[in-house]
């Protein structure tokens, strides 16, 4: 078990499951529905086993890639801890797992099912064909409220959209910051990526630009919301987080892009996610 919790890398997590929380929460409290447990849990089965079948595909399809990559050697497949026929097996029981759970949650998310199991799964062969592949990974996550909104309402609707264009901004971001790593090698392998295709430098403003989409895409959500106090304090945070990160990690020194990648961002969601419930469920 703890090989697999490490294949899929599943303290990242952390990254995507706030903002679920606030698509369920804000379906609640935005339509009158009542709060189910059944549903929540449902929710959150989804997106643990929609996101384990993403990373362990992901690892399935990029072995060889990861073999070369002193960087990446070290993981489960190429490091013969996990084999490949296992994490696929891995794979296409989560995949089996999502569709089935949805089936017990609405018709609207069963019917999509496989169309968002497509955008997960289909991430793992873009760095192949485009430098793109950073938004197709930010799409992937962005569905996490989206997806939580239909679970309560099977409905679609503005204010879930506005938090979901934030984590594909967010998510695209935080993603090349941690892609320059690998830019060299993406290079040597005929591999695409923002960094791969612009350079360092070029790849940090890129990235700059999408947080600021990002954040102005939580502004856009808290005014149209009509969110209170703690909402604006969520928000306040979540910028400052964004713009930390883009203080540590320079052109010409990359030694604190893991700290920027894991630690800024999992404060950055789940410290939103705090103050927007908070928001939610503390009035003054």
């Amino acid at each position: 078990m703890k090989n697999y919790l490490s294949l899929i890398k599943f303290s990242h997590t952390i990254f995507a499951m706030p903002f679920a929380v606030i698509g369920f929460v804000l379906a609640v409290s935005s339509t009158g529905a009542a709060f189910e447990l059944k549903k929540f849990i449902l929710m959150i089965a989804c997106m643990v086993f929609a996101r384990s079948a993403a990373m362990a595909f992901n690892r399935f399809i990029d072995r060889e890639f990861d073999a070369k990559n002193p960087r990446t050697k070290v993981r489960e497949i190429p490091a013969g801890i996990i084999s490949p026929q296992k994490a696929m097996l891995f794979t296409l029981f989560n995949c089996a797992a999502f569709i089935t759970t949805t089936y017990f949650i609405n018709s609207i998310c069963f019917y999509l099912s496989p169309i968002a199991l497509l955008v997960v799964l289909g991430y793992s062969y873009t760095k192949r064909f485009t430098s793109f592949c950073h938004l197709v990974l930010g799409l992937g996550l962005s569905l996490a409220p989206i997806g939580a909104y239909l679970v309560v309402t099977g409905e679609f609707a503005l204010l879930p959209i506005l938090f979901s264009l934030a984590v594909i901004t967010w998510v695209s971001g935080f993603d090349i910051i941690y892609a320059l790593q690998d830019e060299d090698f993406d290079r040597s392998q005929q591999l695409h990526s923002i960094p791969e295709w612009l350079g360092t430098r070029k790849a940090l403003n890129f990235s700059s630009i999408l947080h600021l989409l990002s954040a102005l895409f939580v502004i856009a959500a808290g005014w149209l919301g009509l969110f209170g106090l703690f909402y604006w304090i969520g928000v306040a945070g979540y910028i400052g987080m964004l713009i930390y990160q883009h203080s540590i990690v320079k052109p010409n020194d990359l030694s604190r892009v893991n700290l920027a990648f894991m630690t800024a961002n999992g404060i950055a969601s789940v410290c939103f996610a705090v103050f927007f419930l908070a928001d939610t469920y503390i009035k003054f």
